[in-house]
């Protein structure tokens, strides 16, 4: 089976979240279960010159966007087993980031335009092309719209991907209608049409074979006014298609026992563990304590992940005996809350507003707790990073971190982590509070821990279960 992914993002090229550890792991397990898999992403500026020297240019043609026409190169170079194409265009790509430009439209548009024309310049005729978020939504619309009825172009089916319903690709109808030639049948409230303007991810809802997204919990939620973004009365009328996939991590990347980045390798040793989370309170300015709970974030300070509930108890999370550090950039309100934080309680706070990829490493291998309380979570990686690593969950009941977390349960000793289910501050302390109380239990956080052994949150499951999934689809 030949599988096209076509995304914005892929490890190690380009990332911005989590779609991009999705793109760069997934396809190498498919592999292995037999599918030959290639992934196409848009060639941008900020790709390192380590990749960029490798590529070879396979294909040049010219693009016609609508009244446009436009160079388009594809390169190639294959990375870890799989083949990766590049849409080459300076004028579209070559800048700074990935998104955030007054003509994303046009940006975006092009690329999906340019992932179908590529095929026949290629060489490549895939069995199915896997969509992800919006910016590739407008693939499918473009397939059964102007190419479908060609032979290269008729058996090919596609899957669409939410992973985050909240960015939807929302531009105006006529920007739309003139990019990709086409006509008001396609801009009605059952099509693109949304809030008088038009979605490229619902033109990946509407016009796919098949929808996935990120969690079986996220993908139940979605079809609620609460989190639905919108879109919950199309997913309801379409649930029958509409499937959730929890996405796994790369344990090759996620490894204790061979992380170059961490003071000292292991896997389920608790001795070993204490000796990283002494070494990182060392370089964070902490007091060195191996008693204490050190409980750890690293996330987007952003709304979505719950930070404001931690704004309305940060007194009383403070009064806990335990460290805190914090790992990521965002909103200023949150950066400046944890700069405020670790200003005012040094000995308990190490603030780190930046990106830093080894730090993260040492922090999942230095933490005992990691807080996750988000408003909505499609899947998250990092409480399974966490795990992974021995640092035990504190998670919101929502998405995929229902899906992955267990709370423990004292009674049967069941569970890997602990949880909350309303979002609300207080439910969340007295959440924090009940998980330090265990921390200092050596007998509760042994079985605990002993829960986690047991889980496996790599890409294999996840993998077959997109296998049969495709193999459905497809009919092959």
């Amino acid at each position: 089976m030949k599988i096209l992914f076509a995304a914005s993002e892929a490890v190690p090229f380009i990332k911005t979240g989590g779609l991009a550890d999705v793109i760069g792991s997934l396809p190498k397990e498919l592999a292995k279960l037999g599918a030959d898999v290639y992934v196409i992403l848009p060639k941008y500026g900020d790709i390192p010159s380590q990749y960029t020297e490798q590529m070879e240019t396979v294909a040049e043609f010219q693009i016609e966007l609508g009244w446009r026409t436009l160079y388009c190169g594809i390169q190639s170079l294959r990375y870890e087993g799989t083949t990766f194409y590049f849409i080459d265009n300076e004028f579209y790509y070559r800048r700074q980031g990935c998104y955030g430009y007054g003509d994303d439209a046009e940006r975006f548009a092009f690329y999906c335009k340019a992932v179908l024309e590529s095929l026949q310049h290629i060489d490549l005729l895939p069995d199915i092309i896997h969509c992800h978020d919006w910016q590739a939504g407008m693939i499918p619309v473009l397939l059964k719209a102007h190419y479908s009825w060609q032979e290269p172009y008729r058996h090919i089916k596609t899957m669409f991907t939410i992973h985050n319903l909240k960015y939807q690709g929302v531009f105006g109808k006529e920007q739309l209608k003139d990019f990709f030639s086409l006509g008001d049948e396609h801009f009605t409230g059952t099509a693109l049409e949304i809030h008088g303007g038009a979605s490229f991810l619902k033109g990946g809802l509407n016009y796919s074979d098949v929808m996935t997204t990120v969690s079986p919990s996220y993908a139940e939620e979605i079809q609620t006014p609460y989190y639905g973004e919108n879109m919950d009365s199309l997913l309801r009328s379409q649930s029958h298609r509409l499937h959730g996939i929890v996405n796994g991590i790369d344990y090759q990347e996620w490894d204790p026992m061979t992380d170059v980045h961490i003071e000292v390798n292991y896997r389920d040793s608790f001795s070993k563990k204490l000796q990283n989370k002494m070494k990182l309170q060392e370089r964070l300015g902490l007091p060195v304590n191996k008693q204490v709970p050190l409980i750890a974030l690293v996330t987007r300070l952003v709304d979505q992940k719950g930070l404001d509930l931690i704004d309305g108890v940060i007194h009383q999370l403070l009064s806990i005996d335990a460290q805190w550090v914090i790992l990521g950039t965002g909103e200023s309100k949150f950066e400046q809350m944890f700069r405020w934080a670790a200003s005012s309680f040094p000995e308990k706070v190490s603030a780190n507003i930046l990106f830093d990829e080894a730090l993260a490493h040492q922090i999942y291998a230095g933490s005992d707790l990691f807080l996750m309380p988000s408003k909505f979570e499609p899947c998250g990686i990092g409480q399974m990073i966490a795990m992974r690593y021995r640092s035990v969950p504190i998670v919101r009941e929502t998405g995929g971190l229902r899906d992955t977390v267990q709370a423990y349960n004292e009674e049967t000793g069941e569970g890997t982590g602990f949880s909350f289910a309303y979002y609300n501050a207080h439910d969340m302390l007295h959440t924090v509070y009940r998980a330090v109380a265990y921390y200092q239990d050596a007998d509760l956080w042994t079985a605990i821990l002993n829960n986690i052994k047991k889980k496996d949150f790599s890409w294999r499951k996840s993998a077959s279960a997109y296998m049969a999934l495709y193999e459905q689809t497809t009919g092959v």
